[in-house]
């Protein structure tokens, strides 16, 4: 076997894990792990957000389909922000210039906060870019996703509704 081939077969053994875990709806929610990172303005925790429904969104600039993901994120900002959603975009590039540049083509309505030693990242156990974490009112991480396809978010969409419903 060629040594490129075994390495893209370690590759895709090591995103295993991850993509098992790829649109689970938790059985037994989890606390969501606590943050307090930077954001464009100010800073942003998720204890400041209990009440609401958070989608925290794992991203950076040098991954392909986070630039898909954003004109996602924007409308399910817009569509539910006004019935409880909250999006934390969290940025894990180390340079900051690169996140920006990202954010000058992909503009974000949506709170976008930045942790570039990715302790956060490792809190909610992410292994693939992009990966969200829908978080209910009482801060449980009630689904996970890792990835983005835009013909695949039905799902996501559906309990981001119905945890937005009173």
């Amino acid at each position: 076997m060629s040594r490129r081939i075994v390495l893209a077969l370690a590759a895709a053994l090591a995103l295993l894990p991850a993509l098992a875990g790829a649109g689970s709806r938790s059985e037994a929610p989890r606390q969501a792990p606590r943050f307090d990172l930077p954001a464009r303005a100010g800073s942003v925790s998720l204890d400041s957000l209990r009440g609401k429904v958070v989608l925290v969104d794992f991203w950076a600039s040098w991954c392909g389909p986070c630039r898909a993901s954003f004109p996602w994120l924007r409308e399910m900002s817009d569509r539910y922000g006004p019935k409880g959603l909250a999006v934390v975009a969290i940025d894990l590039d180390k340079d900051r210039k690169a996140a920006d540049a990202f954010l000058e083509e992909f503009p974000a309505p949506f709170t976008v906060a930045f942790d570039p030693a990715g302790r956060t990242a490792e809190a909610f156990g992410v292994r693939a870019m992009p990966t969200s974490f829908l978080v209910d009112r009482a801060g449980r991480v009630v689904y996970a996703h890792a990835g983005f396809d835009a013909r695949k978010t039905g799902p996501l969409e559906t309990l981001i509704a119905e945890a937005c419903t009173p």
